[in-house]
């Protein structure tokens, strides 16, 4: 199939082509999104648990620089004191380790969901291509990277300067201070610096996700030949989709097929139409249809029959009836009540008459069916034999 232009790509991406694509980790993706969502973290949980680490570092600091002279000259011991601080140290922060990995996980599913997929690290050519390079270098992805940057380090910069220049009273009153309050308010100005430069990066998240969205989409864009061919696929060659008709029609005249020794009687055209009925007293409300068939299914229909000695009566106008009127395991309409009702008794007695002995009840001659319904008509349904898987 010929390449397509970035001109004839004007049809939104179907559902196949955006599952494809995530197939192969193509997904809308925001580094500003995922960069917001850390530094949140990172200064959500330095608030929260700032008081904890800084008991549990200043601790750990005040262990380290007290020592004894018999330590300073004992090697084991200094060793085995820095492991035990170490081990401190990384107990303290390990909640917040997890927090901020937890964070790296989560942040770039936001915008376009968890995907786990090889096919982006597979090897490609073009990754090392130095003529594919240089394109890339001076794409317009990169060009608006580049201007993304720059808004953003001038937007952090200007927030920046307007915080300072709002608390420059308080900087330059830190010598004044005593040391241990001194250090509280620097660490209490650096936060809110912090948290005001976070807060402003919300204007570049709000601008950047649209934009990647946008630029998703318009990326997995196809053509309209390109939609025609993926409907076509998706239809399915007109040879397959046959075969596949052919033997759900296989399967579920095997599954008819199978009923028929279940049934009470056999009603025939007598070579053209054969249809199995039965009735159950404690479950049916009328008599029901277990298969039907023409020609050779109607033959088939009949040996079963035969081999299973079911009654089997010739009567063509009311097999006519049952196989144009009448679905598949459906029970018999109300006008045939009266004659099938008569064909049932018939087979009951008939088969008594085999277990118990007795006198051959008469066969049924003369059904009364009613005018027009040996005919195809309004009421029929499933003329045909069954498809249906």
């Amino acid at each position: 199939m010929a390449e397509t232009s970035r001109e004839d790509q004007t049809e939104a991406a179907t559902p196949r082509r955006i599952e494809k694509a995530r197939e192969e980790g193509q997904i809308a993706r925001s580094r500003e999104l995922t960069t917001f969502v850390m530094l949140l973290a990172g200064i959500g949980g330095l608030w929260v648990m700032g008081g904890h680490l800084y008991d549990q570092i200043g601790a750990i600091v005040e262990r380290a620089l007290l020592f004894d002279r018999v330590q300073l000259f004992d090697t084991a011991r200094m060793l085995a004191t820095c492991w035990a601080l170490g081990q401190s140290a990384l107990m303290a922060l390990i909640p917040f380790f997890a927090l901020m990995v937890f964070a790296a996980l989560v942040a770039p599913t936001l915008l376009g969901g968890l995907v786990i997929t090889l096919a982006a690290a597979r090897p490609r050519l073009s990754r090392v291509n130095p003529i594919s390079g240089l394109a890339r270098l001076f794409s317009m992805q990169v060009l608006v990277e580049l201007a993304k940057a720059i808004a953003k380090a001038t937007l952090v910069g200007l927030v920046l300067y307007l915080f300072l220049d709002a608390h420059i009273g308080q900087l330059l009153g830190l010598p004044k201070l005593p040391p241990q309050q001194a250090l509280v308010t620097t660490m209490a100005l650096t936060a809110k610096a912090c948290a005001t430069c976070v807060a402003a990066l919300i204007v570049v998240v709000g601008m950047d996700t649209p934009y990647q969205l946008w630029t998703y989409a318009k990326n997995l864009r196809m053509s309209k030949e390109e939609v025609r061919q993926e409907h076509k696929n998706s239809d399915g060659d007109p040879h397959v989709k046959a075969r596949i008709r052919r033997l759900q029609q296989t399967r579920a005249r095997r599954r008819m097929m199978s009923k028929v020794p279940k049934a009470d009687v056999v009603v025939t055209n007598p070579s053209h139409f054969a249809v199995a009925l039965s009735y159950r007293k404690d479950k049916d409300g009328a008599p029901r249809v277990l298969a039907k068939g023409a020609d050779a299914v109607a033959l088939r229909i009949r040996e079963i029959a035969q081999e299973h000695d079911l009654p089997i009566l010739q009567a063509p106008p009311l097999a006519r009836a049952l196989y144009f009127h009448v679905d598949l395991d459906r029970e018999i309409p109300m006008e045939l009540y009266t004659v099938v009702a008569e064909v049932v008794a018939w087979a009951i007695r008939l088969k008594r008459v085999s277990e118990h002995g007795g006198p051959v009840p008469p066969t049924p001659l003369n059904l009364n069916v009613p005018d027009g319904m040996d005919q195809p008509g309004r009421r029929a349904r499933k003329t045909e034999d069954p498809q249906d898987p």
